[in-house]
Parts: C-alpha cells; structure tokens; sequence
C-alpha cells in the first residue's frame, strides 16, 4: 500500500487554542522561542482504551502531527527542539505502540517517530502546564481502527511539504563547477550515512549516526589537506538526510567519487563477538549473498524509520530501466577498481570481515554520474570493533587508508585519460 498522511488539523488547533485560554499570546505560539526548547522527558501510559504519548517541553511550541501507513506510524514535527532523554527512552513497547524513536529530522526541525501495533486513531492531542514556570506536556492519546477507517480519514498530503529532509540538511559550500566550464579537481562526495532522528545501528554508549560522521569529518580534512580535491558532505552536521536527497545532492555537486560510510550490526547474539571486520559494498541489483541482501534493505529502509513514506520503486518503465542499466554498466568497473584499491589500503590498518568485497542492491549506491561504494567500517554489535572505532587513532588510520586509495584510483584515471 501506497504511504499516506494526514494532518491532524483538529489537534493543531486545540493547541492554539489551549494556549490562547491560558493567557498566552498567540504569536509567542507561532514564532520561533526567544530561549531554546529542550524535551526532557517521554513515557507512555496504556489504559483499556487508549494509549498517551507524553512529551515533556521546557516552553510550548507549535506541534503538527499526521500519519503513515505501510508500516503504520504517527509522526510529530516540532520546531527548535532538542532532546535530552535519558537512554533507552522509546525502545519498550506498551499498549499501541511498539517503538518510538526522535532526533533532527531537518536543521530547526524535530521529529518524533511512533511505530504502532497497527492503525490507530488520533483521538486526541493536547499542551498543560507542568507546574514548572514555562514547562508543558505534550499529550496525544491514539485509539485503534480499522485500516478502512484509517485510510479513509487520511487527507491527500500537502504538495508544499519537503519530506526530503529539509533544504538546510544541504551543505553551504557550493557544488563543483564541472558543467559550467570544466571541473579544476577531481570531486568526492563523502556520505556519512543515517543522521538526526536516524541513529543507525547502535551500540552500548554510541550510535552508527555518530561513529561515521566522525570519521567522515577526519576523511573530509585529509582530503582537503592535499588541496587536489573538491571535498563535499552530504550531512554537515546530525541531521536527516533521505536516501533521494543524497542521491540528488552526489548529482548536484557532479561527484567524481561517492563514498558512503556505515557501520554494521547483526542481530543474532550467539555470534556477535565472532563477527568483525570492514567489508566494501558495490552496487548489483543481485546481491553477492543473504547477509548483503539483508544489509542492502536495512539500510534502504532508513527514510522509514525517520518517518518518510515509501512505496518501494516508482513504477516499472522498461525504457528507463534499460537506459540505466547502460549508464550504470559504464561505471561499475570504476566503482569494482576502486573497491578493490579500498580494500588492499583498509586491509593494512585495520581489521577486514571474512568476506571483504560483496554487492548489493544498495539505494544510495544506484548513480549513474559517478563510481560508488559503500563503505560498512565494522561491527557496533561486537564489543572489539565498538571500541575500537570510537577512538581516534582509528579513525585516522581509516581515513588515511581512504585517502590513499583515492589518490591511487585517481592517480590511474589521469594516467589513462592522458
């Protein structure tokens, strides 16, 4: 089923309301706090009926709540929000709800994810004071329906609204310059993956989101150092970034080199401590084996998990798909030589898996502009692998290791072209 939302206009408006009989101005509501707006605490509480999210704000803001289906989820932006939840808020089902997770979904833009047991209603959603001087809660209590119910009560969604994560997740430097006049340097576009609402895999003390910006950070300065390369980042900071804006971003800034940086996880405890080491990704519609064709769709899934929906593949247009195919042949040599450079650099720094080089149908992957690869740096889901690449000394040698394969793959691409 195709993704849907709607807005609870109802709710947005009790808000206003609310506000407005308590005796505080309206126009404090709709713009922006003089002082930040932090949410300090979450919980749930389940009765025979319904089940209440409440979000404690340090001052009131402006919520807009609406809903997605396929899986079904409840969605609430809030602008200028930080969070300081203790660990672990979110991660323990009760009554509709199954998980809920929050984060930066765009720059100035908050996100709360609730993933629920199946459809529900809004029933309700209101701010009261906290008792503190400026302090609120937030309250939305969701009932069950039927699907039928469910669809049938959603609006068609706003064609003004940016789910893509927001214009500001874009970086300020400007794109290259390569269709104007000719490019002066080689461009490579460093994609640390997950971000803001997003966390990725995530370990005892450190999520995936943080781990690989990071090391895209170090990767970006040793880059830029040598003065050879246009350097850009796909996020700049933690925020969201939808899988089709990373895409549009590698394109707009006509990349020469995409590199995508993650970190592993696998479920199954039994073999976590076992299982370690770096693998490269490159692109194949047919996945190298299960645990790359697993991997593939975890990571596709991500604009789910930040609240986008998704209806898979848009259509089946067999001129399109043959066009890229040709277009995709023509580089996946490139992103095979570079891969294998990546891997013969890595494998002298640092620990690689059992299987180093796999292919998988990898979204972020699927350019037809530039060579591609996906880089999962190790395990969050292994004790040794955690440690070691939240130090920096590790993520130095990586980012050394990268380096030098950049340089050797556009070392052999100049000497060709000349």
């Amino acid at each position: 089923m195709e993704g849907r939302r709607f807005f609870v206009k109802l709710a947005a408006l009790f808000l206003i309301l609310w506000w407005a009989v308590a005796g505080v101005a309206s126009n404090a509501l709709m713009a922006a706090p003089a002082t930040p707006v932090f949410a300090t605490a979450a919980q749930l509480t389940k009765s025979a009926e319904s089940t209440v999210f409440a979000l404690t704000l340090s001052h009131g803001v402006t919520a807009e709540i609406f809903t997605l289906d396929n899986p079904y989820r409840v969605i609430i932006d809030l602008p200028d929000v930080a969070f300081k939840l203790p660990p672990g808020t979110g991660d323990k089902p009760s009554g509709h709800v199954k998980v809920f997770r929050y984060g930066l979904f765009a720059e100035r833009k908050a996100r709360i994810v609730i993933e629920t047991t199946g459809p529900v209603a809004v029933a309700s959603a209101a701010m009261e004071r906290a008792g503190k001087k400026d302090a609120v809660v937030l309250k939305v209590a969701l009932q069950t329906t039927d699907a039928a119910t469910f669809v049938a009560g959603m609006a068609k969604p706003d064609a003004n609204r940016d789910d893509s994560g927001g214009p500001d997740a874009t970086p300020a430097t400007p794109p290259g310059s390569g269709k104007s006049g000719g490019k002066a340097r080689p461009i490579v576009v460093i994609d640390p993956g997950h971000g803001g609402i997003d966390p990725g895999a995530v370990g005892s003390a450190i999520s995936e989101k943080d781990i690989v910006f990071s090391v895209g950070e170090r990767l970006a300065d040793v880059l830029r150092k040598g003065g050879r390369y246009e350097v850009r980042m796909t996020r700049t900071s933690d925020v969201f970034v939808s899988l089709d804006k990373r895409l549009k971003m590698s394109s707009d800034f006509e990349a020469d080199l995409f590199i995508s940086l993650h970190a592993d996880s696998i479920l199954e405890a039994q073999f976590a401590e076992s299982v370690r080491g770096a693998t490269v990704y490159t692109l194949s519609e047919r996945a190298s084996d299960e645990r790359s064709r697993l991997m593939a769709e975890k990571e596709n899934a991500s604009d789910l998990i930040a609240g986008l929906s998704w209806a898979g593949e848009k259509g089946n247009d067999e001129v399109r798909d043959i066009l890229f195919d040709l277009m995709q042949r023509e580089i996946s040599n490139f992103s095979a030589d570079f891969s294998n450079l990546l891997v013969a650099h890595l494998a002298k720094n640092i620990v690689m898996s059992r299987d180093p080089q796999r292919s998988a149908a990898f979204k972020v992957l699927k350019q037809t502009h530039a060579p591609s690869i996906l880089v999962e740096l190790g395990y969050m889901s292994n004790s040794k692998d955690q440690q070691e690449m939240t130090t920096a000394f590790w993520q130095l040698k990586v980012a050394g290791a990268i380096k030098a394969a950049v340089d050797q793959y556009f070392n052999k691409r100049t000497t060709v072209q000349r």
